[in-house]
């Protein structure tokens, strides 16, 4: 039986018990207590009235005024027609970053709120930006 044992160990993947590198800097960071802080100028923003099938664009500004390199890991829009650009590089404390996010309004009518979810290394890991818009509808011919 300690042979089994002993060949699943062997045999599992090296890879799986190395943590990415950005859990493990968040990691670090959390035993120092020298953890980033996601401070944005604002988390919402209204287009206003749009013409369904314009596509908007917008930046979200923040600064990490932590103590420790803030990593966005991911940025999911919660639908397709609301695509996020994020920084990929960690954004050292004092600095500042953009989250640009464009929304497509074809097929879309009337008030429309879309979010922006990102996950992060900060506490809490998790931030919500929101985007709102009037589409006026195509007019049918």
């Amino acid at each position: 039986m300690a042979t089994a044992a002993c060949a699943a160990v062997a045999c599992s993947n090296p890879s799986d018990q190395i943590k990415p590198e950005a859990e493990r800097m968040a990691l670090e960071a959390v035993q120092s207590g020298d953890l980033p802080q996601l401070s944005f100028a604002a988390e919402s923003h209204d287009f206003g009235t749009i013409n369904e099938g314009d596509v908007v664009e917008t930046e979200f500004r923040f600064t990490n005024t932590g103590k420790a390199p803030l990593i966005i890991s991911s940025a999911q829009g919660s639908c397709g027609c609301t695509v996020p650009e994020y920084p990929n590089a960690p954004v050292a404390p004092g600095e500042e970053g953009v989250i640009r996010v464009s929304f497509n309004s074809e097929g879309k009518q009337n008030l429309q709120n879309k979010t922006v979810t990102l996950t992060t290394n900060a506490v809490p890991s998790t931030k919500v930006l929101t985007i709102t818009a009037n589409v006026t509808p195509k007019s049918k011919k």
